[in-house]
């Protein structure tokens, strides 16, 4: 290799390469200038350009005579649609053209000339080759995608679509491309089921004899084959044993094992058509013989064949005839035909469901032991490789066994039932666990789908896989935890209950590393780019509640909630952070604990610096609305809510907008007429002072929305009874939990030690209440007058008494009851928009261990509190926190509605 040039001569090299680059570029231009005149000529464009004032019919007969491809094959597409609006005419006028043929050659034309004589037409089939001109694939599968729709469309009689189109269809069912082939087909196919009986033994059934022929090319008989199959549903037993089983027959006994094969898979229709006394005496015997068959795809597709139809045999026919060949399909698979293997264990599942019963207790125990060999096929072999001379075939092997353990994988819930999941530790413990720790992400995959129908089979047992499912929390792939976490609220109540409905205690407290597995899965999905599996996790994580403790909950998921809702930058995460941390919050058993999180939403949200973080502050005054009661949301977030209006940026303010019709359904009449003032009053200022057009204009529609609303009233309502009432059921559900707190705390008081979640879980399972109320039944403070002080504490207790397991009922493993009021609060914030006049009653207060009610004359002085939280008490007319500017933080965007620069 030569120096590198010194300095001189390098810069002379770049001025050379500078002036040569510059050439290059004047080169470009010449070459580019003929690029543009690729263009449409003149000409083209005029061969391209239709006349405007054509009908759809005249134009689609122009296009098809004249015009080129592409325009043939739109008119083709649109054919449908032309069906639709003039039916006549385009049979009449259009369809004559789009017959569209593979090539005029002489056959196609005798074919058509022979046609149109047999119907009368004295044209010599010249209407037909008028559209012999060359159609390409495109426009062979639009034609038969159009062919199909016009069928389904039931646009025309089928008699008149049998005249019309039927003959077109079956001409082309032999096209040499095997797409098309398959598309003509597949449109046949749907043709046949609404045929009358005639039509379909003129026109298909009696060309088919001679299309089934040796003499025939492979791909017709192919196509007899599946054609065959689809007629027997269509015919009586004794047509088919007359006119189709010979031909079936036949095409069984073919020459080509491709034949043989697509003539097997179709031997199930054709049984499901002629009984069972045929099926035995006909099917059977070909499908035994198929079974024996060289080709080792005719083999197994005799054996799903005997797979299927396991349930048409009786119990001598499977014990007698198929449970041996079953047998040795299982012996070949290893030693001479592995080619079965995948479907061998993609069928063990049917195989032990429909064999069940017949085996004998060796032929369970070596059927048994089978399995287990699949389920570890492979794994032997796969240290002894080294990976720098792994071969193809090696490679091609690894991946067969790996389709075979992940069907095994599949199969597992089938197998617990084959072995009786009383017999699971002795019998599949140890095969589960490898299939958990599958060094491949697909098996693993499948058996965390598979985990919930095995946590259900056990039931009882759901312990011994306790470990299984810390395993498969902890999964490096994020697939597999993905796949896990579909069922996991049911998953974690199947464990937390033992699989027992009526669980004394809650079982998870034996599973220390659940907690730890769950966080670390949930920051693993964090540091990915797979945020929708964040998402998902987060979304499941609300079912905590429900099987772990409130004290856990707060201090290992509450604070992460908010730190995603604060710093991640993805929204649909942090909104499903933001309605957990709800979620969280409506089921805290902690007075304390509640008053830190009100306050840090509304102090780190709601008054935050970042308008960003303002903005999920609204979010969460959403779920507010949608979990909680009425009156919890008045008392602790209805203020700080309306003091957005006076945010600085415009994006704020809209979003605050389009929340007012729901924070105004929250109100009621006459207990929450201060509330209703200061909102009026924000909704004024901002008509009056807001400057900005887009926020001005939502503020135009908003006003007019909530005008049309109708406001609650204390009293119950007729029009929103039950609406009422499903709000007050969560206000009597969050009197409930403070009232458990209080008889924790007299407990503790009392008895000097703590009772422990596990022995309060125990008290609330003992009893069960209705989830509704009767009309007679108020929701009121117990202990609302002097005189009634000293039978506080009982009536307390009996209110306990009838609604101890209400947080069971209200939340359990699929968060039902809490589902349907976020549905149905959703729906009264989309449809009316008051929330029904629910009786005012109680709400909570974060410094006293119960409710006070929101109406002041009601409220005993006990329950009172005058400590007020943090930002709820400040006037309408105070002004957010200042916000910084720049970046998220600070610089004040408004998302698709306006780009504009706010100073905040």
């Amino acid at each position: 290799m030569h120096p590198p040039p010194p300095l001189a001569a390098a810069m002379d090299f770049s001025q050379n390469s500078l002036f040569g680059y510059m050439e290059d570029l004047q080169e470009l231009t010449i070459i580019e200038r003929p690029v543009r005149r690729s263009l449409k000529t003149p000409e083209e464009i005029e061969r391209l350009t239709v006349d405007e004032d054509l009908s759809d019919i005249e134009r689609a007969v122009y296009l098809l005579s004249a015009g080129q491809d592409i325009q043939g094959t739109s008119v083709i597409a649109n054919l449908p649609f032309l069906m639709r609006q003039n039916p006549a005419e385009t049979l009449r006028r259009v369809l004559p053209k789009v017959r569209v043929h593979e090539n005029a050659h002489l056959f196609t034309q005798r074919v058509w000339i022979s046609l149109c004589l047999s119907r009368g037409c004295d044209c010599g089939g010249e209407h037909q080759l008028e559209a012999l001109h060359v159609a390409g694939v495109e426009m062979q599968l639009t034609a038969a995608v159009s062919f199909l729709t016009i069928l389904q469309e039931e646009s025309v009689s089928i008699h008149t679509y049998a005249h019309s189109f039927l003959q077109v269809i079956l001409l082309h069912l032999e096209h040499r491309d095997a797409g098309v082939s398959n598309a003509w087909l597949e449109t046949l196919l749907s043709v046949i089921d609404v045929l009358p009986k005639e039509t379909l033994r003129h026109e298909i059934l009696n060309p088919l004899v001679s299309k089934a022929q040796l003499s025939q090319t492979v791909q017709s008989r192919l196509v007899s084959c599946k054609i065959l199959g689809k007629l027997t549903n269509k015919f009586d037993a004794h047509a088919i044993k007359r006119e189709i089983l010979p031909l079936v027959k036949s095409l069984c006994q073919d020459v080509e094992y491709e034949v043989r094969s697509c003539m097997c898979r179709q031997l199930e229709n054709i049984a499901q058509g002629i009984g069972t006394e045929l099926t035995k005496s006909v099917v059977l015997p070909e499908l035994i013989e198929l079974s024996r068959d060289e080709g080792s795809s005719v083999r197994l597709a005799a054996f799903e064949t005997l797979v299927n139809l396991l349930d048409i045999f009786d119990t001598d026919d499977r014990s007698q005839t198929i449970l041996p060949l079953v047998k040795s399909f299982c012996e070949k698979s290893f030693k001479a035909d592995e080619s079965i293997l995948i479907s061998l264990s993609f069928h063990l599942g049917k195989l032990c469901h429909g064999l069940y019963g017949i085996f004998t207790p060796d032929q369970h125990l070596r059927f048994l032991e089978f399995y287990k060999k699949l389920c570890t096929l492979g794994l032997q072999q796969e240290n002894g490789h080294n990976e720098n001379q792994i071969s193809p075939q090696i490679l091609e092997q690894e991946k067969k066994y790996i389709s075979v353990r992940k069907n095994c994988a599949y199969n597992f819930p089938a197998m617990i039932v084959f072995v009786d999941p009383k017999n699971f530790h002795m019998e599949l413990y140890s095969t589960f666990f490898c299939l958990c720790h599958d060094p491949e992400v697909p098996v693993r995959y499948t058996i965390a789908i598979c985990f919930y129908e095995v946590s259900k089979l056990l039931n009882s047992g759901v312990y011994l896989i306790h470990k299984e499912l810390i395993t498969l929390l902890q999964d490096e792939s994020l697939e597999v935890l993905d796949a896990l976490i579909d069922h996991l609220p049911e998953i974690l109540e199947l464990m937390s209950t033992g699989g027992e409905s009526s669980v004394q205690e809650n079982k998870l407290s034996s599973l220390p590393d659940l907690i730890p597995a769950l966080t670390a899965a949930e920051q693993r999905a964090a540091a990915s780019l797979k945020w929708r599996t964040h998402e998902k996790l987060l979304q499941k994580y609300a079912c905590l509640p429900h099987v772990i403790s409130s004290d856990q909950i707060y201090y290992r998921f509450l604070q992460r909630m908010f730190t995603i809702m604060m710093t991640n930058n993805v929204l649909p995460v942090q909104k499903a952070a933001s309605r957990t941390l709800c979620i969280f919050l409506r089921y805290n058993r902690k007075q304390e604990q509640r008053h830190e999180v009100i306050q840090k939403l509304i102090e780190q949200l709601g008054q935050g610096k970042s308008y960003w973080n303002r903005l999920r502050f609204l979010d969460t005054c959403e779920f507010i609305i949608e979990i909680f009661s009425k009156s919890f949301f008045c008392k602790y977030f209805f203020l700080p809510a309306i003091e957005l209006t006076h945010d600085p940026v415009a994006n704020v303010r809209m979003k605050l907008c389009c929340l007012l019709p729901k924070v105004k359904s929250t109100l009621k009449i006459p207990a929450d007429k201060h509330l209703l003032q200061q909102l009026e009053m924000c909704v004024r200022k901002l008509l009056c002072q807001e400057k900005d057009k887009d926020v001005l204009a939502i503020v135009k529609r908003t006003v007019l929305e909530l005008d049309r609303m109708e406001m609650s009233m204390d009293a119950f309502q007729k029009k929103f009874y039950e609406k009422d009432l499903l709000d007050q059921e969560k206000e009597r559900e969050e009197l409930l939990l403070l009232e458990m707190e209080q008889l924790e705390k007299e407990k503790q008081q009392n008895d000097g030690r703590p009772m422990s979640d596990k022995t309060f879980e125990k008290k609330r399972r003992d009893t069960k209440t209705p989830t509704t109320l009767p009309k007679s039944i108020p929701v009121s403070v117990p202990g609302t007058s002097p005189g009634t002080s000293s039978t506080s504490k009982e009536i307390k207790k009996s209110k306990l008494i009838r609604s101890q397991s209400f947080n069971n009922q209200a939340f359990h493993a699929k968060y039902g009851s809490l589902d349907k009021c976020a549905s149905k609060t959703s729906a009264a914030a989309a449809y009316t928009p008051s929330v029904s006049g629910l009786a005012k009653t109680s709400m909570i207060s974060l410094s006293d261990d119960s409710f006070r009610t929101r109406n002041a004359s009601s409220a005993p002085s006990s329950f009172s509190s005058n400590t007020p939280l943090p930002g709820t008490s400040r006037g309408t007319g105070s002004s957010a926190d200042p916000k910084s500017s720049g970046s998220k933080d600070t610089q004040p965007r408004k998302a698709t509605l306006k780009s504009r620069k706010s100073n905040p």
